[in-house]
C-alpha cells in the first residue's frame, strides 16, 4: 500500500508543506504572531496597534511593487471571491472584458456576467494549460486579466495592450513571487494566504489614480451597492488604515511579517528570482523523468510559483500525493475540477528552493516503489 511506503529521513524536505493556497507560513512569522499575543491580538481594530500594523502592510506592499506616485494600497474583509462581487458594482461601468484560460479566471467573468446592472461580459477563452492572445475591444471599459492561473500552473504577463479602461488583474497566487510593472495596471489584486505567507480572510488591491477615480465616478451614480462590497468605502477606510468591520488580525499581522522580510531581502526582484530557481528545479526533473512532465508546454507560459506536473498512465497521481502526505509532504494534489493525472506544486517565496529540491527525490523514490 503506498501509505507503507517509508521515505528515508535523509531525503525529506526540512518542510513539506506545498499547497497552492493555503500556502506554508514561515515558523518565524508565527513566532512573531505568538509573540503580540496580548498587545495585538484581541485589541480594537480601529485603535493602536492594529492600525499601526495595517499602515505597515500598506507601506510594505507601495515598497514591494514599487508603487508610482498616485497609487493606493485597499484593503477589505473576505477574500478574492468576494472582491469580484465587488468589483461588479463599484469597477465595471457597462461592461467587461475577460481572459479566461482556468477555474478562477473563468469564476470573474461568470461574476460580471450575471450582473444584472452589467452587459454581457466579453470572453476570450483558451484552453487549460494556455493562456489566451489578447485582442482589442472596442465596447469594454474594464479588463479582466489574471497573472497566474492557480488551477492550471500558466502565467500571463500583465500587460495593457491597447486596452482603454480599467485593466484589473488577479494576483491572488502571483502576488510576491512574480514580477510586474504598476504601469501597465490599474487594479492589482490579491488575497494573502498564497504568496504572502498568510491566511485567508482579507483582500488587498493595488490601485492606480485611473481606478480611483472610477470608484469615486460610481460612487456618485445612483448606482446601489451594499456596504460589505462597496469600493468607497473600502478605499475611505484602508486611508484611515482600518476596514469597515473587523478583520482577522493574525491574517494582517502574518502578511506583514512576510513582506517585510522579502523586502529585506532584496524585494520583488529577489522574490521572483527564489521562485524561478524553485520551479526550475521541478520542471528539470519532470523532463528528465521518464515518468512525468510538464503540464504546460510553452516554456514562457510556465508558472514559477504555481508547477503542475502530468504524471504518466501508469501511475497512479492519487497513489503518490497520498504516499508524500503519509510521510508529511502534503498538498501536492491536483486542483479537482481539472481532473488530470498530474501533481500540483507552490513554489512561493516562503517555499525553500533546497526542499523543493528534496522534494523531487521523494517523489522518484515513491515512484520508483509504486512501478
Amino acid at each position: 500500500m503506498n501509505q507503507d511506503i517509508k521515505i528515508p529521513d535523509n531525503l525529506r524536505p526540512s518542510d513539506g508543506r506545498f499547497g497552492a493556497g493555503p500556502s506554508k507560513v514561515r515558523d518565524e512569522a508565527v513566532a512573531a504572531l505568538a509573540g503580540r499575543g496580548r498587545d495585538f491580538m484581541g485589541t480594537s481594530h480601529r485603535q493602536e496597534p492594529v492600525r499601526a500594523m495595517v499602515g505597515r502592510l500598506r507601506e510594505g506592499l507601495a515598497e514591494l511593487f514599487s508603487l508610482p506616485d498616485g497609487y493606493e494600497v485597499v484593503l477589505g474583509n473576505g477574500g478574492t471571491t468576494l472582491l469580484w462581487d465587488a468589483m461588479s458594482f463599484g469597477l465595471v461601468e457597462r461592461k467587461s472584458m475577460h481572459y479566461v484560460f482556468g477555474e478562477f479566471s473563468r469564476r470573474c467573468a461568470e461574476v460580471m456576467s450575471d450582473a444584472p446592472h452589467l452587459s454581457e461580459a466579453e470572453i476570450v477563452a483558451s484552453e487549460p494549460g494556455t493562456h489566451p492572445v489578447p485582442v482589442p475591444s472596442e465596447d469594454a471599459d474594464f479588463f479582466a486579466l489574471t497573472h497566474n492561473e492557480t488551477s492550471t500552473g500558466v502565467m500571463m504577463p500583465v500587460r495593457r495592450g491597447g486596452a482603454h479602461g480599467i485593466v484589473a488583474v488577479d494576483a491572488t497566487s502571483a502576488a510576491a513571487g512574480l514580477r510586474v510593472d504598476p504601469a501597465e495596471f490599474d487594479f492589482y489584486y490579491f488575497a494573502p494566504q498564497k504568496g504572502l505567507a498568510s491566511d485567508g480572510g482579507l483582500w488587498l488591491a493595488l490601485a492606480s489614480p485611473a481606478a480611483i477615480e472610477r470608484i469615486a465616478t460610481i460612487d456618485a451614480s445612483d448606482r446601489y451597492a451594499p456596504a460589505s462590497l462597496d469600493l468607497a468605502i473600502a478605499l475611505d477606510n484602508s486611508r484611515k488604515n482600518q476596514t469597515y468591520n473587523t478583520p482577522a488580525l493574525a491574517t494582517i499581522l502574518l502578511a506583514v511579517h512576510q513582506i517585510d522580510w522579502i523586502n529585506a531581502n532584496g524585494g520583488l526582484e529577489w522574490a521572483a528570482a527564489r521562485c524561478e530557481q524553485s520551479a526550475r528545479s521541478l520542471y528539470s526533473w519532470a523532463e528528465s523523468s521518464a515518468s512525468a512532465r510538464p503540464f504546460v508546454g510553452r516554456l514562457d507560459q510556465r508558472s514559477s510559483v504555481v508547477v503542475t506536473i502530468d504524471l504518466d498512465d501508469s501511475i497512479d497521481a492519487a497513489a503518490v500525493t497520498a504516499a508524500l502526505r503519509a510521510n508529511g509532504i502534503v498538498d501536492t494534489e491536483p486542483y479537482r475540477k481539472l481532473g488530470r493525472n498530474q501533481i500540483r506544486i507552490a513554489t512561493y517565496p516562503a517555499v525553500e528552493p533546497d526542499d523543493v529540491v528534496a522534494l523531487t527525490g521523494c517523489l522518484d523514490y515513491v515512484i520508483e516503489r509504486l512501478t
